[in-house]
């Protein structure tokens, strides 16, 4: 046989024999076809995958070689070929036939290449391995490097594969023998040694474990190749054997779920020991591993947190043995019936030989260097042996051969498995076999927990808790280990780690209301649900240890706290079971069962105090014990608090009102803007209930129902706050109306009303109300503000009119005897001249600053003289310009004649700043006056009608004549110098009385006209003097002297015409102004609110066109008709 091959998926097996290629199915070996494809012998042969040479390439390429061509094998990735010549040179040669790398061997031709192939396509390098007659093995790199040192072999290898997807390599040769070693060359053992000649040929089967040899004789044959599990496991630390060479330690109880013994992770420690490994023992922290010719003993260690094994004694001896075991200081070797005791240096300490050959060994532990094993013999003994102690101790005895077995974790209790698959377990001390389960072959006891133990056998595992019977569940494998609710089964190649949650024997327990038990099981693993059931079973059953602790365990808080109560209720000397029942139930949420315990309990108000937080009232009002009716009504006010809280606010409503809590039923309805309930509530209230009414007024007005507000407040008596909501919502007519009847309210009607009229811009309305309601301060206030805006702005009309107001308000408070009389009138004079002044000033403004004015040029003449006489010798008032009063008198004075006074007031504007917009007329003014006589018209110029003096226009003394000092009277339209003189009482005469005899003086009036006698004839008297008392008077004064009025007596009074006569009737403390007309041919007309003069023809005007006084705006009577 030269050549075999498998199809790449195994279907086929190709052997090349002589000329013929021969294709078997590997299954059964049986013949499928022959093929004669060649004419000479079939060397070689090779299955293709894809069918081509090189897919590119159209047809098959040939290349010279210079030596015999031996064998030849392709990368995984066919981009390279290897050759393997006879003159023991390898060429390393692209798919294109190109040699890249030429590698020569050290023996040449003595050493011809008789077998090569390129490692697995799972590798990420590739290696070449090569076989020569110079009987070696080695690796190389495609680069040409070798790789380590040959291998010396004891023959002359013919052919090599790579095994198990390039984990091993198997070579055939002149030995006649096919043999395993591993991918690096190390020697692990031999598959086959036939008589039938050298092997020629090896191929192994894709994806399986099948070895197919071809030997010189033409015998083809079958191994199927298998690895025996070695491993060792103590507690939770699991140690393997992995690719026959190395070991591999894993802690089962980390998250790893799943080991696969022939793959490698970075979780795990890995040993490189090699060599082939065939026996593994751990214990603690010892490992020891048996190789083929020694012993090697590591130890674990950590350092700067790297974990690993460190190497720390080697016994270097070839031992043939069929277990090994571990201990702190020595190795236990067994071969059949016999136990070896080595130290770790090798030296043997002492031997067992026993009746029957030993079928299972485990370490139970103890001191260091005295350490016990439990042995399980073939003949059914049980024996416990101490590493220091050469004699045995038997435990028991059973007829079966023993396969396994295992010690509870507190060695009170013996698990068995015979050869009969059965489970034994005894009480050690008493030898009393326990309980028993078949179907078993392994079995293992819970490292944390005594009754706990799991069996497995079938395909089913078992666990059983103390007597209870088993749970079962569907699993391969054999139990290893068992440690809390983990356990470690080996199934062919791997080792699995099994969560089994711990429920089924934990209700066991609670089934037994054994619920230590159950806690201790339910510590090793169970749901949350079952962690739930547990603590509350122990609960109903008031185990308040095991309940707490489990409650702790799931950590529930709320029930941690009822237990905690329970307890203190408990110490408190409080036994009633009952209603600690009723407590657990209602913290349950089975209410009704609570209901029932606390009604048992006799505490039937703790029932309806749960139904009542529940919100279930109907429920809470069966369990209403007594016939009080506030009870009652506390039961539906809290029924009604919660109709609110879940939006149901007109059901609450109702309660609150049917359990009498008023307020809080007119809180919801008001909340609800349900007006029509509001009123109904509100018409059944009775009037003594304030504070109801009240908040049902409140909620009215919010609603802005204020006609049914007002209703309440009528119902409660309450005239102010029915007076407070008119103010309110500004229904100023109704609250007049309210005022006029309960005249005590008077301050919160006006005050409002005047604070409402201010800020609605209506300053003068709210002046008057201001001072209707008293608030005089305020009405000052507001004046003040008025006329400072109206200064502000340069309406100085209205600040005119703002000052006299000002001024008769201070009048009205002087006239209260107040202790500010003295000022108030102090004020008044001087508001009054405030007011004249800016009256004045308003014509001139305008006459500046605008481009017409309806003053004749007499009148802003008279106008412009007046001002000057009042601010001549003061400061001008604030907005007041003397540069614009006397560039009007120097334009007027000039158009009217009068060129000295013109002259007069140019010079005075030249020594004021003057504004840029009068700078060039002035300047002009100033140099044309100089060509005008320097005199002024004598039309213009005054008259004292007292002492008929003429005055000069502008007088130093002011608007008096120069003569008798009598102050002049202006009419307050022309401005011109009206024929009035002042007069006053003598002492002792009153103003009444002088009105009196004023009113009563029956002069009859003067007439020069003609008239008719009794003679049928008409008659004038001309030039007739009568003797006048009043004219007498007016000469009563010496020239240059101080001012001295006329003073009239009672005659004189009566000899006064009323028609010429004029009273300002001012308000006390002032005493009445007479004013006497000597000309009574001029009409003269006075505002009887202001008393200012004016001709009656321009006041009738004036009036006609503003339907008022000029300066007080008065209405006049006829405007009012």
């Amino acid at each position: 046989i030269y050549d075999i091959a498998f199809k790449p998926d195994g279907t086929q097996l190709l052997v090349a024999t002589g000329n013929k290629i021969i294709v078997y199915d590997p299954t059964d070996g049986t013949l499928v076809q022959t093929l004669r494809a060649h004419k000479d012998t079939v060397y070689c042969l090779g299955y293709s995958k894809d069918g081509l040479w090189a897919p590119e390439q159209k047809s098959v390429n040939k290349h010279k070689i210079s030596n015999r061509i031996t064998c030849c094998s392709w990368t995984s990735d066919g981009q390279y070929l290897a050759l393997g010549l006879f003159s023991g040179v390898i060429s390393i040669r692209s798919k294109l036939g190109e040699e890249k790398i030429k590698i020569e061997r050290p023996g040449g031709s003595l050493s011809p290449v008789w077998s090569l192939k390129w490692n697995h396509k799972d590798d990420t390098n590739d290696v070449l391995t090569v076989c020569d007659w110079g009987q070696t093995l080695s690796f190389y790199h495609l680069n040409g490097k070798q790789i380590g040192k040959d291998a010396k072999l004891d023959y002359d290898p013919c052919a090599v594969q790579y095994y198990d997807q390039g984990k091993y390599l198997v070579v055939g040769g002149s030995n006649k023998k096919t043999c395993l070693y591993s991918k690096e060359g190390y020697f692990l053992g031999v598959i086959s040694d036939s008589s039938s000649g050298w092997v020629w040929c090896i191929a192994c089967k894709p994806d399986s474990n099948v070895v197919v040899v071809g030997h010189q004789d033409g015998t083809i044959t079958c191994h199927l190749v298998t690895f025996q599990t070695v491993h060792g496991l103590y507690r939770d630390c699991y140690a393997f054997r992995q690719n026959l060479t190395n070991v591999v330690v894993q802690r089962l109880n980390s998250d790893i779920k799943h080991i696969d013994l022939d793959e490698d992770d970075g979780s795990k420690l890995t040993i490189k020991c090699n060599d082939l490994v065939k026996r593994i023992s751990v214990y603690k922290d010892k490992l020891a591993v048996q190789l083929s010719d020694r012993i090697v003993i590591y130890q674990h260690e950590t350092k700067d947190g790297e974990s690993k094994y460190v190497p720390v004694n080697k016994i270097l001896k070839k031992f043939e043995c069929n277990l090994l075991v571990v201990c702190s200081e020595n190795i236990i070797l067994c071969q059949e019936s016999k136990l070896s005791c080595f130290s770790m240096d090798g030296e043997k300490q002492r031997d067992w030989s026993l009746e029957a050959n030993i079928r299972y060994i485990k370490v139970i532990g103890g001191p260091s260097g005295r350490e016990g094993m439990l042995l399980g013999l073939k003949n059914g003994q049980v024996l416990q042996i101490f590493v220091d102690n050469p004699f045995p101790i038997e435990m028991l005895k059973i007829k079966s051969s023993i396969r396994c077995l295992d010690l509870s974790m507190n060695r009170t209790k013996l698990a068995i498995i015979c050869d009969n698959s059965t489970c034994h377990v005894y009480d050690i001390e008493s030898k009393e076999l326990l309980f028993e389960e078949v179907n078993a072959n392994s079995v293992a006891w819970n490292t944390q927990n005594e009754d706990m133990l799991c069996y497995s056998g079938k395909g089913h595992l078992g666990i059983k808790a103390a007597g209870f019977p088993s749970q079962q569940r569907r699993m391969n494998g054999f139990v290893v280990g068992y440690c809390g609710s983990r356990i470690f089964c080996l199934h062919v190649h791997a080792m699995r780690a099994v969560d089994v949650p711990q429920s089924a024997p934990m209700y066991q327990y609670l089934d037994r209301q054994m619920y230590e038990e159950a806690y201790q099981i339910a510590c090793l693993g169970v749901t949350e649900s079952d962690w739930h059931n547990l603590s509350q079973k122990a609960l109903e059953d008031l185990n308040f240890n095991v309940a707490k602790k489990a409650f702790t365990r799931i950590r529930n808080l709320r029930y941690l706290e009822l237990v905690q109560s329970i307890e203190d209720r408990q110490k408190r000397g409080e036994n009633k079971t009952d209603l600690f029942m009723g407590d657990i139930h209602a913290y349950r949420s089975e209410f009704a069962e609570a209901a029932k315990y606390y009604k048992k309990a006799g505490h039937s108000q703790k029932a309806v105090d749960m139904y009542t937080d529940l919100r279930m009232f109907e429920l809470a009002k069966e369990y209403v014990e007594t016939t009080d009716p506030s009870e009652r009504k506390q039961l539906m006010a809290k029924q009604a608090n919660w109709a609110k809280n879940t939006n149901e606010p007109r059901e609450a409503a109702k309660m609150y009102l049917a359990a009498g809590e008023n307020l809080k039923a007119l809180d919801i309805i008001g909340e609800n803007g349900w007006t029509d309930m509001l009123m109904d509530v509100a018409r059944k209230l009775d009037k003594a209930d304030r504070e109801s009414l009240t908040k049902c007024a409140y909620y009215l007005k919010q609603l802005q129902q204020y006609a049914y507000c007002a209703e309440v407040f009528n119902k409660m008596g309450d005239r102010k706050a029915h007076i407070l909501l008119q103010v309110e919502i500004k229904n100023w007519d109704e609250a007049f109306a309210l005022v006029e009847k309960h005249p005590e309210f008077k301050d919160d009607v006006y005050v409002p009303y005047a604070q409402w009229l201010a800020e609605n811009d209506k300053f003068e309305e709210a002046q008057k109300a201001f001072h209707k309601a008293g608030r005089i301060s305020d009405a000052l206030h507001v004046l003040e503000q008025l006329t400072e805006n109206a200064v502000n702005e340069c309406r100085f009309n209205d600040a005119g009119y703002y000052y006299w107001m000002l001024s008769m308000q201070c009048l009205d408070i002087a006239a209260e005897r107040t202790p500010k009389k003295v000022e108030m009138l102090k004020k008044f004079k001087k508001y009054q001249k405030l007011a004249e002044i800016y009256y004045v000033y308003h014509s001139i403004q305008r006459y500046t600053d605008e481009p017409f004015t309806s003053h004749l040029p007499e009148a802003l003449f008279n106008i412009a003289r007046f001002l000057l006489h009042c601010i001549s010798g003061s400061t001008a008032p604030r907005g007041v310009s003397k540069v614009a009063t006397l560039y009007a008198l120097a334009k007027q004075s000039r158009s009217l004649g009068a060129y000295k006074l013109s002259r007069f007031a140019y010079d005075k504007l030249h020594t004021l700043k003057l504004p840029m917009r009068f700078q060039d007329l002035i300047d002009l003014g100033s140099v044309t006056i100089r060509s005008k006589p320097y005199h002024d018209s004598e039309d213009l110029q005054p008259m004292c009608y007292r002492c008929s003096t003429t005055n000069p226009l502008l007088n130093a003394q002011g608007s008096s004549c120069i003569n008798c000092h009598q102050p002049f009277v202006y009419s307050f339209s022309s401005f011109e110098v009206l024929p009035l003189v002042e007069f006053t009482l003598e002492d002792g005469i009153s103003d009444e009385e002088a009105c009196r005899l004023i009113d009563s003086s029956s002069k009859p009036p003067r007439s020069d006209e003609w008239k008719d006698n009794d003679r049928d004839a008409q008659s004038l008297q001309m030039d007739v003097v009568e003797e006048d008392p009043f004219t007498a008077r007016l000469l009563t004064f010496e020239g240059g002297g101080d001012y001295v009025p006329v003073v009239v007596n009672r005659v004189v009074l009566r000899s006064l015409s009323r028609g010429d006569v004029f009273i300002r009737r001012w308000a006390a403390p002032l005493r009445f102004q007479y004013f006497k007309n000597l000309m009574p041919e001029v009409a003269v007309a006075m505002c009887d609110s202001c008393f200012q003069m004016f001709h009656a023809d321009d006041y009738e005007l004036m009036v006609l066109q503003k339907q008022c006084c000029p300066f007080c705006r008065k209405v006049s009577d006829a405007h009012e008709d």
